[in-house]
């Protein structure tokens, strides 16, 4: 097995064994990390998945790591995005709650409020959503193109 595929399939190992952490709200998720249990190991495994995915998505379609035509460059270019805003995730993260539990108030200051939480929320599941919508549309492209082909 070569090691483009070694990455595809263990990001994608990775990505579902975090997403049933994730969905099944596992215990592992609260563990603290740190002495002042301020860091829960739900933020660390979060994180991993945020890279994880668009990174798999990379790896696993080479349209996207080597676009052919002008359509799949620009989906290619929005998928690095997506992997670059997953890198900066927690740093984003922090900033807009102030802690890194990622947990928010009713106060009325920008950073830990709730407007903070919207953009939180935002950011966070515009990189799921993306990354996955640029595999759709890659997908749907790819039915375009052996159509193209087959009408020639």
């Amino acid at each position: 097995m070569n090691i483009r595929k070694l990455y595809f399939f263990g990001g994608l190992f990775l990505n579902l064994s975090v997403i049933i952490l994730l969905v099944t709200g596992s215990p592992l998720l609260t563990i603290a990390l740190d002495k002042n249990n301020e860091i829960p190991l739900g933020t660390l495994i979060t994180w991993i998945v945020m890279i994880s995915l668009p990174f798999t998505i990379y790896w696993g379609f080479k349209d996207l790591r080597e676009p052919s035509s002008k359509f799949n460059g620009i989906l290619s270019r929005f998928l690095k995005i997506i992997l670059l805003l997953g890198i900066l995730w927690v740093p984003i993260s922090y900033v807009l709650a102030g802690n890194l539990s990622f947990t928010f108030s009713e106060k009325t200051a920008f950073q830990g409020g709730q407007l903070a939480m919207r953009w939180f929320w935002w950011l966070s599941y515009g990189i799921g959503i993306g990354a996955i919508l640029t595999l759709i549309v890659s997908w749907i492209s790819l039915l375009f193109k052996k159509k193209k082909i087959v009408n020639h």
